[in-house]
């Protein structure tokens, strides 16, 4: 019997009860590769949902992004909410990686901003994983990055249970030695507090304290209790509690690392001392002995992850733990789970791209002085390390690459999930040249014609350019015609994007501008016309795969339709043309034969509002709230509720609402908001 029990208001429809039963026989039969081509709107996420109710096995989710593996999460936690739904992604809010660019003499040195809630995410996954069968972990690239042994990270965890014999001082000094930290203020992710016969513990991977009553020499009591409010949520006779740290180093394991750091800082000298490397060579003795005396002095250093390999006891050129291995295996050794890669016409060229980029900045860093050879071994997966410690492999995209296709056509197969449950059809596509109408400009006239009678119809309508610089100037030319336009594209904040999609599917804007952002993942129903400007310029935003995905946005109105705008009938035009032609005549059939009338989907507009609030909006309801002096009457009290909204938004993967309302507790407390452009893994 599955541990898995899939609980939702629909019912698979369309092609999905043939699509899950495809894919589940060929995971019963053994088969590593599979691709479910799901055309956009046609739920494949709830077909993997089922696939993984009938298969029973822990699955790993890959994500090309942090927002899409947040979606994800929210979507399996609703279809199963008695299994441990995690989310995994790296847990910078800022990350600059420690570089060394050679022509211009300038060394950058680490520097990051981790987000607590985030790393309590982590370690919710990886205790899920080590403690319980029917686990989902959505996760980004952040997966294939080193992570700390599992077999330590588990051999170290503490039970703690009622009437068990426990000497304070002993406990205490245990907590320390898992990295928890001793402190007398508010209790955080991994610390602890003691006072009297009272011990207060956070774990690391849920906002709960733990207050165990030591009476001589036993344990007398334990409570579970709200980290916010304070309130009694249960009196557990057991609990458990991992290390604070993935990386988990024994004492004499400890020992043995720092010798051998030792012997391979002095082999690297040698071999600066014969290429005649003065500098380099005094360089990298001074950072890598001061970074020694930290290790031996209080167990850590920045930039310890450098020397991973050593405390892990690796080979040179061996992998890193990842959290693949914290998945189950069989007895002998096999990945024993299900992996999905999400979106993997993107996911996977992502994942294949990783060890590259890392290797290139850490070899430089290695040559001129700065870090040990040993430090390129702490690095992501190669994409051949990745393809052997996955389990089975399910592939969903409306349009794979050649590597699953490929993958699935020799071990494995291909099944098309092309009729939607809702009888929505594939939009019409309608080529025009743009000569006859003189130029450029002539083509954005036509398309001024064609989307003003949209919007008289009180539809929507989306056009996409070449580059960021059209997408902005085509919007001003559009406003300076009265039409309420505006752009989108990767410069724009997070905020701002998410209020402009708001506003258009509002009304504020009938026409949105943009470039390769219009493809994966937007949901917007009320657009009934696409236009697709210089259609006919081969390249990335006019590949098959682009054109296919930016076709699919109009797949969500009864009465889509797609515009190409071209003079030439390219290779990609056409493969994408024949492919949108070929899935339409198969709905229309469908319809046709079962009767279906196609209806628009009708979505609620505040489901994006009411994820994501301006900063301004929040902003204002705090200065109201001071000024109508609830925070004078009651100050804990307002900043409780404050932390109770923040943990409600973590609850939800909602981190944009909770850094907001996290910054406001900062400001409420005088302590200093630091905002910083972020490089996100």
């Amino acid at each position: 019997m599955s541990v898995f029990h899939i609980k939702s208001e629909f019912k698979p429809a369309g092609d999905q009860p043939k699509a899950i039963t495809a894919l589940t026989d060929g995971l019963k039969k053994g088969l590593p590769h599979q691709t479910l081509l799901g055309v956009t709107g046609s739920g494949k996420t709830f077909t993997v949902a089922n696939v993984i109710a009938n298969v029973g096995k822990p699955a790993l989710v890959i994500a090309h992004n942090k927002t899409l593996a947040a979606q994800l999460a929210q979507e399996y936690r609703e279809f199963f909410p008695d299994a441990a739904v995690h989310y995994f992604v790296s847990y910078y809010d800022y990350y600059q990686p420690e570089a060394y660019i050679a022509h211009s003499d300038t060394y950058i040195e680490k520097e990051a901003q981790i987000n607590e809630e985030i790393d309590r995410l982590r370690h919710a996954s990886t205790q899920a994983l080590l403690t319980r069968p029917d686990v989902i972990v959505v996760a980004s690239v952040s997966c294939i990055y080193g992570l700390g042994s599992p077999t330590e990270y588990e051999k170290v965890h503490i039970k703690v249970e009622k009437g068990m014999s426990l000497e304070r001082n002993t406990f205490i000094r245990k907590l320390v030695n898992v990295y928890f930290e001793r402190t007398t203020a508010d209790l955080t992710p991994g610390a602890f507090r003691a006072l009297g016969n009272s011990i207060e513990i956070m774990p690391t991977n849920e906002r709960v304290v733990y207050r165990l009553e030591v009476n001589d020499g036993t344990v007398s009591h334990i409570q579970k209790i709200d980290s916010v409010s304070r309130r009694i949520i249960e009196e557990p006779a057991v609990f458990f509690l991992f290390p604070a740290k993935h990386y988990v180093t024994p004492a004499d394991e400890q020992k043995r690392a720092t010798a051998d750091i030792e012997a391979e800082l002095k082999e690297q000298l040698k071999k600066f001392d014969r290429q005649g490397k003065l500098l380099e060579a005094e360089r990298l003795k001074r950072r890598t002995r001061h970074d020694l005396a930290l290790i031996r002095e209080i167990g850590y250093c920045n930039g310890i992850e450098n020397y991973s390999r050593h405390f892990d006891g690796r080979s040179p050129g061996e992998p890193p733990f990842t959290l693949l291995d914290y998945f189950p295996k069989t007895k002998d050794g096999k990945p024993d789970y299900l992996t999905v890669i999400d979106e993997s016409h993107v996911t996977v060229p992502q994942i294949g791209g990783m060890y590259a980029g890392d290797r290139s900045r850490k070899e430089n860093l290695v040559e001129y002085g700065f870090r040990l050879p040993s430090a390129v071994d702490n690095r992501p997966l190669m994409f051949e390390e990745f393809e052997e410690r996955v389990g089975q492999v399910l592939y969903t995209s409306a349009t794979p690459g050649p590597y699953e296709l490929e993958k699935s056509k020799k071990s494995g197969q291909i099944v098309e999930q092309i009729i939607r449950p809702t009888g929505l059809v594939d939009p019409q596509i309608i080529v025009r040249g743009v000569s006859e109408k003189g130029d450029y400009a002539g083509q954005v006239q036509d398309f001024i014609n064609e989307a003003a009678d949209v919007v008289k119809r009180n539809f929507r309508v989306l056009v996409t350019t070449l580059t960021k610089k059209m997408a902005e100037d085509l919007s001003e030319y559009l406003k300076d015609r009265k039409i309420k336009a505006e752009y989108l594209h990767s410069d724009i904040e997070t905020l701002d994007r998410i209020t402009t999609l708001t506003e258009f599917r509002k009304g504020t804007h009938d026409v949105l501008v943009g470039v390769n952002l219009l493809r994966e993942g937007l949901d917007l129903p009320e657009v009934e016309l696409i236009a697709i400007l210089d259609a006919d310029k081969e390249g990335f935003l006019r590949s098959q795969t682009s054109l296919t995905q930016t076709i699919g946005r109009a797949a969500r109105n009864a009465a889509g339709r797609v515009i190409l705008y071209a003079d030439t009938m390219t290779g990609s035009l056409k493969a994408a043309i024949d492919e949108t032609n070929r899935r339409r005549a198969k709905q229309v059939a469908y319809n046709k034969e079962h009767g279906i009338t196609p209806q628009t989907i009708k979505k609620n507009i505040k489901d994006i509002t009411d994820q994501l609030r301006r900063e301004e909006d929040r902003t204002v309801e705090t200065l109201v709230a001071l000024e109508g002096g609830e925070y004078k009457k009651n100050p804990r009290k307002f900043i409780t509720e404050k932390k109770r909204q923040m943990n409600e938004a973590i609850k939800n993967l909602d981190f944009e609402t909770a850094a907001i309302i996290r910054d406001e507790i900062y400001a409420l407390q005088g302590r200093p908001v630091e905002k910083k452009s972020a490089k996100r893994r």
